[in-house]
């Protein structure tokens, strides 16, 4: 079970959040029929989102994660609610590029740095809080924790993995972010950077232990503390009725084009895949009762 758990360590003075989510990640792999490079790139982004997302206040709050640095993966896009449960998609799930000289998988090489991330907080008001900054590895890691430096002006470290099986399914997937509370003491960094760079990668740790474990081992000896633990998974809330809502709206003129065409139109989702079709019969309704809204 895929599952985000919060604490804190230092005496209040570093707070973390640790998610594990291999079947969310395997989720979209089937859904999207993502090659390797894709499903990493695509799996660091959702874990990322997913621990954003579960930190929001309201239960109808959401985040958006936008992801397009002008390499040939194109645009990643992934939203979470409020509880961490998320859904995404990358524009070309079939990349294929060859592994980097340390046999990872070039994730940097696909997402790009010629772009930016963006992180958009949808709190119910009336604009959404929108904040970016420039790639600086594609790495999707890096580019968080210079995210949360640069546009919310906290110091924080931030790791993420997945790990692909040889069938290219998701072995392990997961990651953690730490971040410093306000007055820390100065001698809290290296600390930290020292427990980082001893514990290794995230997929390890994900591999032989779940997220909890994780988060301990990434604190050890810092009187690590566990606040809160909750289920996650991939989750995507599009149904009929949104999507007759969505085509109800596209404009008068192109509501009239597909009734002109007489035929059966087909909607389908980006996030999960899911067809919607609708009947010339069902067109003519939905145009009928778009014009008479605006009547």
């Amino acid at each position: 079970m895929d599952e985000i758990v919060r604490g804190i360590a230092c005496g209040g003075n570093v707070k973390i959040a640790a998610v594990s989510t291999r079947e969310m990640t395997e989720r979209a792999r089937q859904i999207h029929r993502t090659l390797p490079v894709a499903t990493a790139a695509l799996g660091r982004t959702m874990a990322a989102a997913s621990m954003l997302g579960n930190a929001l206040k309201g239960e109808q709050d959401s985040l958006t994660v936008r992801i397009n640095g002008g390499g040939p993966i194109g645009s990643i896009i992934v939203v979470s609610d409020s509880a961490g449960n998320v859904r995404g998609y990358v524009q070309n799930p079939h990349v294929d590029l060859p592994l980097r000289r340390d046999g990872k998988l070039d994730v940097g090489g696909a997402v790009g740095t010629n772009g930016m991330l963006t992180v958009i907080r949808d709190l119910g008001l009336k604009e959404p809080y929108v904040g970016s900054t420039q790639l600086i590895s594609g790495e999707i890691a890096e580019d968080f924790a210079a995210y949360f430096v640069e546009s919310d002006q906290q110091p924080s470290a931030c790791a993420l993995g997945v790990l692909v099986d040889q069938d290219q399914s998701v072995l392990a997937a997961g990651g953690y972010i730490l971040q410093l509370m306000p007055g820390a003491p100065a001698d809290i960094p290296e600390i930290l950077e020292k427990q980082i760079a001893a514990c290794g990668a995230v997929t390890a740790m994900l591999r032989t232990g779940d997220a909890a474990q994780m988060l301990l081992k990434v604190l050890d000896g810092l009187e690590p503390r566990i606040l809160e633990r909750s289920p996650v998974e991939y989750r995507c809330y599009c149904s009929r009725e949104k999507v007759t809502a969505a085509i109800a709206g596209i404009g008068a003129e192109e509501l009239a084009d597909m009734e002109r065409e007489n035929k059966d139109v087909e909607v389908t989702c980006q996030f999960c895949d899911r067809v919607y079709s609708f009947t010339p019969a069902e067109i003519r309704e939905i145009r009928a009762r778009a014009q008479d809204n605006e009547a």
